[in-house]
């Protein structure tokens, strides 16, 4: 599945370090392999940079036009 890649790509450092952490407790709570709550947390973390970024770039715009 190409999500869970991306999932995958975006735990580097210390986010891969958390994910590794809580990956098996949690696929053992809800349906999900451990490979799959790895992604899950990566993707997380994917789109939360691109909301910061976004959040940045608007401020950066509104700055400029007044």
């Amino acid at each position: 599945m190409k999500a869970e890649k991306l999932g995958e790509q975006a735990l580097v450092g210390w986010r891969a370090k958390l994910a590794d952490a809580v990956a098996d407790p949690v696929s053992q709570k809800i349906p999900l392999s451990t490979e799959q709550v790895r992604a899950l947390v990566g993707a997380l973390f994917f789109v939360l940079s691109v909301y910061y970024v976004i959040g940045t770039a608007r401020r950066m715009m509104q700055e400029g036009s007044s």
